[in-house]
C-alpha cells in the first residue's frame, strides 16, 4: 500500500467566464485530437437547481490553463456531475441526478441522448456522482453515490458494454456512529484509481460545510466491490484524509495530478477554478 499525498502547490487548470463563474463537480479525458477535454458543472448562481449544462474546456497539456470552448447537455433539465470515458471511437458521458442519463459523442462536442438500463438497481442506489473504471476490455464498474439504510453509500454496477447496468453491491457504506449525514448522504464525487494490483477510492466525505467541504478521504481495498463501512473512529479507516473537493485523479507522462473545485463562496484554493497539483504516492 501507497499513501498518496500533494506535493505541489495548486496552480489553475480552468477557469470559467463565459458560461459560469466557477466549476463543481467534473471529469477530465483525453479526446481522439490528442488534447485534454474538462466537462464540468456551473452556472452564475451557484444553486444546484441552477445547475442545467456543464462547461467544457480544453487544453493540450496540463500544465497550462485550458480555454473554454462553449457548453455540453444544455437541455434544460438539472445536470450533474459528468463522467466521461472513451470506448472505441465514441465517448460516454453518465450524468445526474437520479436517474442515471447518459450521452454519447463521437467528436465530444455534439452529445446524443441514449437510453441506458440498470437492472437490480436498489432504491436510492445510484442517486449522483457517477464514475466509471474500466477494469477489462469487456468490464466496466460504475461507481454512484447514493443512500442506504438512510445514511450515505457507494453503489456499484458492472458492464460490458456501457449501456446495460447489473447492480453489484454497496461497495462502501457508512454506519450509525458516522459523524456526518445530511439528507442526501455525506459521500460525494468517488474516483477509484487502480495502482499495484489495488484499488484506492477517493470519495469527497462533507455536509456542505466550510470546515469540511475540501475532505477527501481515501481508502485501499485489494477487491474494487469492497471498501467497508465507515463508522467514524470505528470501522474501516481512510488510509489519509486530502484537503481536495471532487477530485479527479490523472495520469501524464509518468505523474500523477489531482484537481480541486467547487462553489465560488466556499474555501476553495482558487475562486471559480479547477485547480490542480501534482500527487505522489509515499
Amino acid at each position: 500500500m501507497k499513501i498518496p499525498y500533494i506535493k505541489s502547490e495548486w496552480k489553475t487548470l480552468f477557469k470559467p467566464e463565459k458560461n459560469g463563474n466557477y466549476v463543481n463537480d467534473h471529469s477530465i479525458v483525453i479526446g481522439s485530437d490528442n488534447k485534454w477535454h474538462l466537462y464540468g458543472i456551473t452556472s452564475f448562481a451557484a444553486l444546484p437547481s441552477q445547475e442545467r449544462y456543464f462547461v467544457h474546456g480544453v487544453g493540450k497539456s496540463l500544465d497550462k490553463p485550458f480555454k473554454e470552448d462553449g457548453r455540453s447537455i444544455d437541455r434544460g433539465t438539472l445536470a450533474w456531475a459528468p463522467c466521461v470515458i472513451n470506448k472505441g471511437e465514441y465517448y460516454y458521458m453518465f450524468y445526474g441526478p437520479s436517474p442515471t442519463s447518459l450521452a454519447v459523442s463521437f467528436d465530444m462536442r455534439e452529445w446524443f441522448g441514449t437510453n441506458v438500463t440498470l437492472i437490480g438497481e436498489p432504491l436510492m442506489g445510484a442517486h449522483r456522482d457517477h464514475f466509471v473504471l474500466k477494469i477489462s476490455e469487456d468490464k466496466y464498474l460504475m461507481y454512484v453515490v447514493g443512500i442506504h439504510n438512510k445514511r450515505g453509500a457507494v453503489s456499484c454496477f458492472s458492464s460490458s458494454d456501457l449501456l446495460t447496468w447489473q447492480f453489484e453491491k454497496f461497495v462502501l457504506t457508512s454506519g450509525e456512529l458516522a459523524p456526518l449525514n445530511p439528507a442526501w448522504g455525506a459521500f460525494e464525487s468517488p474516483f477509484v484509481v487502480k495502482k499495484d494490483g489495488l484499488y484506492y477510492l477517493f470519495i469527497t466525505y462533507t455536509n456542505g460545510a466550510e470546515d469540511n467541504y475540501n475532505n477527501t478521504f481515501v481508502f485501499c481495498s485489494n477487491d474494487p466491490l469492497s471498501f467497508g463501512e465507515y463508522n467514524g473512529s470505528e470501522g474501516t479507516q481512510p488510509i489519509t484524509t486530502i484537503q481536495a473537493h471532487a477530485p479527479e485523479i490523472l495520469e501524464s507522462n509518468g505523474k500523477y495530478y489531482i484537481t480541486t473545485c467547487g462553489w465560488n463562496f466556499k474555501p476553495v484554493p482558487i475562486p471559480g477554478a479547477v485547480a490542480i497539483a501534482e500527487l505522489d504516492w509515499k
